[in-house]
Parts: C-alpha cells; sequence; structure tokens
C-alpha cells in the first residue's frame, strides 16, 4: 500500500511540474514570431494613396481606430478623431476581457520602427513582444500581399498627431495565458491579378475581413459556416444586431442578386446625394461600416462578388434585429 501511493504521489508531482512547466512556456516563452523585420517603408504619393485607399475603403484600420458616432446610422467617424484609437470590445459584447483600440497616428507611433509596426498588423504582436487578442483579424491581414502592409504604414505615417493616450488591454483569465498562442508568422501571397476575378476577389475579402463578421462566433470560436451570417453584436445603444448571410444560398443569402446589385448596394453610402440618417435610441443600427466600404473600387466590389459566388451556399435564416434594451430613464 505504502509503495503504490509513493508511486501516485510521484505521479502527481510529474503532472504539476509538467503543467507549471507548460504554463511557464505559455506566459514567458509566446508569442513567437520572430523578431520585427528590419526594413524602411518607402512612401511616394502613389504608395501614400494606396495605404490610404486600403486603410479607408478595404481594411478599414480606422474604422476600429477612431471614434464612431452612434447617433448616426452605421456609425460614420467623428470629424478629427481619425487614428485616435479608443473603441473598447470588452465583456459586453462577449469578449474575453476589454480590448481597446490603440493610437495609430504620429504622436504615438513617432517611436516605432517600420518593422515592428509590420510585425504587429502581420502577426500580432506589438513593439514590446506583447500578444494581440485577434479583434484586429491579423491572422487575415498576414495572408497579404507585402507592398500592401507596407503601403498602410506608409499612409498611418502621414496621419495628423493626435494626442490621445489610451489604456492596455486586458485579456480575463484564462485568455491572458492563451492569447499567447494565438499570434503567429505571417504567410503573405502575391496580390493576384484584377484579371482573375476568383482569386483577386478572395485576396481582397481577406483583406476586407468580411469573415470576421460575417461568421457566427462565441467568444472568438467559430461555431458557424463561413460567411454564413448569424455572428451576434450587442450593441450598447440599440438593438442585438446578427450579421446577414453573405454566402450565395437563394432562400438565406445573396443567391439571388446580382453583381450589379451588389455594387449598388455599397455604391450608394458613397453618393454625393446620400444623407447619413440619424438613428434614435432603440432603433435598428448596424456596425457596418458602409460609409468606408462604399468608397471601395467598383472592380474590387465586383470581384468580391464573384467570390462569394464559388463558396458554399448555407441555407441560414437569419433575424438581424431583436431589440434588448429600454431608452434609458431622463
Amino acid at each position: 500500500m505504502k509503495k503504490a501511493l509513493k508511486v501516485i504521489r510521484w505521479i502527481v508531482i510529474v503532472i504539476v511540474v509538467a503543467i507549471a512547466g507548460l504554463l511557464g512556456y505559455v506566459k514567458y516563452m509566446l508569442p513567437s514570431v520572430g523578431a520585427a523585420p528590419d526594413i524602411k517603408v518607402e512612401s511616394n504619393a502613389q504608395i501614400i494613396k494606396r495605404g490610404e485607399y486600403l486603410a479607408n475603403h478595404v481594411c478599414v484600420c480606422v474604422d476600429c481606430h477612431s471614434k464612431r458616432d452612434w447617433t448616426k446610422y452605421a456609425g460614420p467617424i467623428t470629424p478629427g478623431t481619425v487614428g485616435e484609437g479608443g473603441e473598447v470590445f470588452d465583456q459586453q459584447f462577449d469578449f474575453p476581457g476589454c480590448f481597446i483600440s490603440q493610437n495609430i497616428t504620429p504622436y504615438n507611433l513617432t517611436n516605432w520602427t517600420d518593422g515592428e509596426i509590420y510585425r504587429t498588423i502581420t502577426t500580432g504582436v506589438t513593439k514590446e513582444g506583447r500578444a494581440m487578442f485577434p479583434v484586429m483579424p491579423y491572422p487575415l491581414y498576414g495572408k497579404m500581399d507585402p507592398s500592401d502592409i507596407k503601403a498602410i504604414i506608409a499612409y498611418i505615417r502621414t496621419l495628423p498627431a493626435v494626442k490621445k493616450d489610451n489604456i492596455a488591454s486586458k485579456p480575463d483569465f484564462p485568455m491572458s495565458l492563451i492569447i499567447n498562442t494565438i499570434p503567429s508568422k505571417a504567410n503573405p501571397e502575391t496580390r493576384p491579378s484584377p484579371s482573375d476575378q476568383i482569386a483577386y476577389g478572395r485576396y481582397i475579402i481577406t483583406a476586407a475581413g468580411c469573415q470576421e463578421c460575417h461568421t457566427k462566433k462565441v467568444k472568438g470560436q467559430v461555431v458557424g459556416e463561413l460567411f454564413a451570417g448569424g455572428f451576434e453584436f450587442k450593441l450598447p445603444f440599440c438593438n442585438l444586431l446578427r450579421s446577414a448571410n453573405i454566402t450565395p444560398d437563394k432562400q438565406t443569402g445573396i443567391g439571388m442578386w446580382t453583381r450589379d446589385m451588389f455594387i449598388k448596394k455599397f455604391k450608394m453610402f458613397a453618393d454625393t446625394s446620400y444623407h447619413v440618417p440619424d438613428v434614435m435610441f432603440g432603433q435598428p443600427n448596424t456596425v457596418m461600416p458602409w460609409n468606408m466600404y462604399g468608397g471601395m473600387d467598383t472592380a474590387d466590389l465586383g470581384a468580391i462578388f464573384s467570390y462569394l459566388q464559388t463558396v458554399k451556399p448555407v441555407s441560414n435564416t437569419i433575424v438581424r434585429f431583436d431589440k434588448y434594451k429600454s431608452a434609458p430613464k431622463s
């Protein structure tokens, strides 16, 4: 009996040591994506223009790194706040912690090298070596052509400096440990030729991060079919919003849409005659930055539509809005 207890005791000790070693490795040795590359981003008018287009109308970096006016439909950016950060993604939105977008204007990035910014965008590892929760879809940005990432860097270097300091993000336990396992080395690809509509459309839709919102997730884990919608946004100012099904299913998706219909849906928000409507508390609103995506090139929107026609059709009826809050008492 004593011998058996001794064996059990040693087994327990080995297990405890192994767990402690694993936790220590995750906490202190990860993330492991390599050093920031030693690069100097070229900057000229053409490159900056490309970066401006990507940051404002495709990757929509300034969407999360600015202040949005939720008293208006689709939350247009509040003038004078571009790049200042401060948007909060926390437990009320079902995130496993409180994650805050950071200031990406020269005020905050002056001491960052181009390589450090590049590594952060493409791998989710900061200048200090900390892992980021993928609210910013860096696993997707890590697949982009390096020239496009560099163009974005060249553009944000030109933003007016906004003096605003944001507090650091804070993941809940156990995400505070798990988060270190998420970043991985970038796997960039060459941007396909626009003449290859399917490949190019896949590239643009990846850069735009459409699957991030149009795939159902719970606490960051995918639980739905790709592009089939159902992601829930618990908006603090109006309704419970669910993302749309954008698969080519004919009954519940966009299978009956034409290319022209798809493009016009976006372009109506870029029309000079379009007036952004006010939204009262409790009325349906959306996190979809239509005002930004509306500035995407018609050819790029058409390529996205062509690619979406090739994805798996999923029958998934979406109830877009549920009221869940009452107007605050006066």
